[in-house]
């Protein structure tokens, strides 16, 4: 079992992102936030890792999100397959955002 993934393959994997390219360019763009082992750094290289745990923050279109990393997952699969891979957080918490 892998124990990590690259950010822009998982963001691509998970769906949050229509190519590998356009994952990694959120990343360099310094648009994706993660919190690992409860230090969050803006996350600048496609080429750093998320695990397991970690809580991810970043925009999509007018709204921020923030999830949490369930799976890693193996391939880009079917939407229900990605949405395997993390936890929205905000709806967990009872917290609204827009």
């Amino acid at each position: 079992m892998t124990e990590a993934c690259r950010i822009d393959v998982w963001l691509w994997r998970a769906r949050f992102a229509k190519t590998r390219s356009a994952a990694a360019a959120m990343v360099e763009g310094g648009r994706v936030r993660l919190t690992h082992n409860s230090l969050q750094t803006r996350l600048d290289k496609p080429s750093r890792s998320v695990h397991v745990g970690d809580v991810l923050l970043f925009p999509v279109g007018s709204r921020l999100i923030e999830i949490e990393v369930l799976a890693l997952g193996e391939r880009r699969g079917p939407a229900e397959e990605a949405r395997g891979l993390y936890r929205d957080v905000a709806s967990a918490s009872g917290h609204d955002q827009v």
